[in-house]
C-alpha cells in the first residue's frame, strides 16, 4: 500500500551528506601528496596532471592496479583501518617501480555498504601515507556507497597508479645474461599476499587470538600481521641512477617461484640459495603452524624477500652496500645459469 510518504536516497542507505563530510575531511590529507605537476583539486571529475615531457627523451607511460585482498578481513576484525591503505598504494608503485618507472599519481576505490566517513578517514590516512613514502600524487579517487553489496563496517578497497621511465631506460630484464647476481630486499613481513591460506593457518588451525603474542613474534599478531607492505620506490630510484639494474621483480602472490621467471629472458634460469637471508619469524610460525610444505611457502609467500634485483656480479657488493646506506636489508641470494626457459630452482 502506498502512504504517499517521500523517499529519499538516505532512505535507500546512501547518504550524499556523509560523503561531501568525508571529502572535506580528506582535503588536507591529498593536499599534502601533492607534486607540482598536480593541476586540480580534489572534488572533480577527472585529476589533472601535467606530464613534464622535457625531462624525459622518449617518455613511456606505465601503469598499474591492484588490491589490499583478504588482508582486509584482519583489519575489520581488529578496527584498525590506517596502514591498509600503505597496502594499497605499495602494490600499485612497486608493481611500476620494477620496470625503472617513477610513480607520478595513484588513484583509490573505496566500496563500502554504509560510508563511516570517520572509518573512511583513517583508510585515506594510509593511501596519503603511502603516496608520501612512494613521492606520487593522490590525484583522485571514489568512494561508492552499495547498500546489501557488503557486511556491516566492511570496505573494499583498489587502487591505480601511473608512473613514467625514458623508453631508453626502461629495465625489461632482456640483457640478463649468464653470471648475474641475484639480491634480494627484505620484506616487511607478509605485505599482502597470502592471507587466505594465513588466516586458515592463524585463525582456524592453530586458533590463536589476535591480540595475543606468541613467544615467536616482537608485536601481537594481529600488529604483525597488519604490518604495511614495504614501498620500495625511493631506493630503487636512487639505484637505478648510479648502478645497472639488469631486471627487477616484485615478489608478490605466487612468492620467487612464480615472479621471477617473469623478468628472466628464454636462456636464463634462477638458483636461489634457500638459506642465504633471515625468514621472519611469521613465516616459520606458519609453515610450522599449519604443516606447509616449504615448496608452497616458496609459491605463496614472499617469504622474507619483498623485491629481487638481478645485476652484474663485479657490482652487486656495491649495490648491496647502497641498499644498506638506504636503510634496505639486503641478500645475496643466487645467480643466473643458463637454461632452455625461465625458472626458478631452489637449492
Amino acid at each position: 500500500m502506498n502512504d504517499n510518504k517521500p523517499i529519499t536516497y538516505k532512505d535507500a542507505g546512501v547518504d550524499i551528506d556523509a560523503g561531501n563530510h568525508f571529502v572535506n575531511l580528506i582535503k588536507p590529507l591529498v593536499k599534502a601528496t601533492s607534486r607540482p605537476e598536480v593541476l586540480s583539486d580534489i572534488g572533480g571529475f577527472g585529476g589533472l596532471f601535467s606530464l613534464n615531457s622535457g625531462k624525459y627523451k622518449r617518455p613511456t607511460l606505465v601503469a598499474a592496479t591492484d588490491g589490499v585482498g583478504t588482508k582486509l578481513k584482519l583489519a575489520f576484525m581488529l578496527d584498525k583501518h590506517d596502514t591498509v591503505g600503505i597496502d594499497l598504494v605499495a602494490m600499485c608503485v612497486n608493481d611500476i617501480i620494477v620496470q625503472g618507472a617513477e610513480p607520478l599519481f595513484f588513484l583509490d576505490y573505496l566500496a563500502t555498504a554504509k560510508l563511516s566517513p570517520e572509518q573512511a578517514v583513517e583508510v585515506v590516512k594510509g593511501i596519503a601515507e603511502g603516496c608520501k613514502q612512494a613521492n606520487c600524487a593522490l590525484l583522485g579517487g571514489e568512494t561508492a556507497e552499495m547498500p546489501g553489496m557488503y557486511s556491516g563496517g566492511e570496505y573494499d578497497l583498489a587502487g591505480f597508479s601511473v608512473g613514467v621511465v625514458d623508453n631508453e631506460k626502461i629495465i625489461d630484464g632482456s640483457t640478463i645474461s649468464n653470471g648475474d647476481q641475484i639480491i634480494g630486499i627484505a620484506s616487511s613481513g607478509l605485505h599482502s599476499n597470502g592471507f587466505s591460506l594465513a588466516r586458515k593457518v592463524f585463525l582456524e588451525t592453530m586458533q590463536l587470538d589476535l591480540a595475543s603474542q606468541p613467544e615467536e613474534l616482537d608485536n601481537p599478531l594481529g600488529v604483525e600481521l597488519l604490518t604495511p607492505t614495504r614501498i620500495y620506490v625511493k631506493s630503487i630510484l636512487n639505484l637505478i641512477r648510479n648502478f645497472d639494474i639488469k631486471g627487477i621483480a616484485h615478489i608478490t602472490g605466487g612468492g620467487l617461484l612464480e615472479n621471477l621467471p617473469r623478468v628472466l629472458p628464454r636462456h636464463c634460469k634462477a638458483i636461489i640459495q634457500r638459506n642465504s637471508w633471515e625468514k621472519p619469524a611469521i613465516f616459520e610460525m606458519l609453515r610450522q603452524g599449519g604443516n606447509i610444505p616449504e615448496e608452497e611457502m616458496y609459491r605463496t609467500f614472499n617469504y622474507g624477500i619483498g623485491m629481487v634485483l638481478v645485476v652484474p656480479a663485479n657490482k652487486a657488493d656495491d649495490i648491496i652496500g647502497r641498499l644498506a646506506g638506504l636503510d634496505e636489508q639486503a641478500y645475496l641470494i643466487g645467480e643466473i645459469v643458463t637454461a632452455d626457459e625461465p625458472s626458478v630452482e631452489l637449492i
